[in-house]
Order: structure tokens, then C-alpha cells, then sequence
């Protein structure tokens, strides 16, 4: 329940082996297209991204 909350995540159950095919093909077929991040990268993104963040924190309940 801890990363629940703290780290939003989601799961799903899937009991159709057709649409989970479907759902990893769709997955496949974004990941050319993800851009990967490193660390460094991350650490050093820029300054208003960073504020614009925090800001967003103040609506994580709602958001």
C-alpha cells in the first residue's frame, strides 16, 4: 500500500490473451520512439522544468 501511495502506481490484470497481445504490440511499437534519460540527464535538466515540477506537486491529489 506504501508504493501505492507514494509512487502512484497502476496496475492491471489482463484475462483476454488477444488484447494483452494487442496492448504489447501497441507497447513495442512506442518504444523507437521513447527517449531514453539518464541520470545526468535528469540532474541536469533545465531550471524552469525543475519549477514547473514542484509547482505541479501542489495538484498531485487532484492531478
Amino acid at each position: 500500500m506504501r508504493s501505492f501511495r507514494l509512487n502512484d502506481e497502476a496496475n492491471l490484470n489482463l484475462y483476454n490473451a488477444a488484447f494483452s497481445r494487442r496492448q504489447t504490440a501497441v507497447f513495442e511499437q512506442d518504444l523507437p520512439r521513447a527517449k531514453r534519460i539518464t541520470l545526468q540527464a535528469w540532474q541536469q535538466r533545465p531550471r524552469r522544468e525543475k519549477l514547473k515540477e514542484r509547482a505541479a506537486t501542489l495538484f498531485r491529489a487532484v492531478l
